[in-house]
């Protein structure tokens, strides 16, 4: 098999492991927030339940995972943040943690700006589209301060039986974490190559003068499409003046 399309399957699987495990959180999230009231509460034990074991795994795959609903309380009108962040290495930002723990809103000064989250993308797009969508890779300023790829869908607040979305679950992985679980797949080629994102962005790539974050440049004939995602394994993605 050509080796674009061999990583591409590799890409296919981990995220299609993902999205499933988000399926499973959204159908014992949504029966909770169908029954109406101030669910926050209730909202915050069942995620925990979810979320928790997965974020505590030896090297897990997830940094971060939850849910945020869009007017959980008798009173409307927020946004309740049902997230649990995974242990966090040390960086100029956070503090570093051992185990998971809850999302703290309040010790993120810093992202005052973006309290009303409804217009960012891993919130927005799936709420519109009502199906799931992967957001990155990007600076994550909220949670870890860290280059991450999201993986978000839709809740209902019909349980079961449809009705207005009312938030998103979703799942935050760190790109040196899909750099661990694809590298060495994508390694197995001979030709470098590179997982690119929407607008170019680099994912991971084997090419070393070549970091995520940055806008790749290739042949559109060396692309290969991945199924369940926005991302595209390429060839050869440095330069025209790096390559041989």
């Amino acid at each position: 098999m050509d080796p674009r399309a061999e990583a591409a399957v590799l890409v296919d699987d981990l995220f299609g492991g993902v999205v499933r495990t988000l399926q499973d959180w959204r159908a014992s999230a949504e029966p909770v927030l169908a029954a109406g009231g101030d669910r926050r509460s209730e909202l915050d034990a069942c995620i925990e339940s979810l979320v928790v074991p997965e974020l505590a795994r030896a090297d897990p795959l997830l940094i971060g995972a939850g849910a945020i609903a869009d007017d959980a309380s008798e009173s409307g009108g927020g946004m309740h943040f049902a997230w649990w962040l995974g242990a966090l290495s040390t960086n100029p930002a956070l503090r570093a943690t051992t185990e998971p723990a809850p999302l703290d809103l309040s010790a993120r000064g810093y992202v005052e700006y973006l309290r009303d989250f409804r217009d960012r993308e891993w919130y927005r797009v799936p709420v519109t589209t009502r199906r799931a969508h992967v957001t990155g890779p990007y600076v994550d300023h909220l949670c870890t301060c860290d280059c991450i790829v999201t993986v978000t869908m839709p809740l209902s607040a019909g349980g079961t039986d449809g009705g207005d979305v009312a938030g998103v679950v979703g799942a935050d992985i760190a790109v040196t974490t899909l750099e661990r679980e694809l590298l060495p797949g994508f390694a197995a080629s001979a030709t470098p190559l590179a997982l690119v994102g929407a607008g170019g962005r680099v994912v991971l790539s084997t090419a070393s003068d070549v970091v995520p974050g940055s806008r790749a440049q290739w042949d559109p004939a060396s692309a290969r499409e991945c199924r369940n995602t926005p991302f595209l394994v390429v060839a050869d993605p440095r330069p025209a003046s790096a390559r041989s």
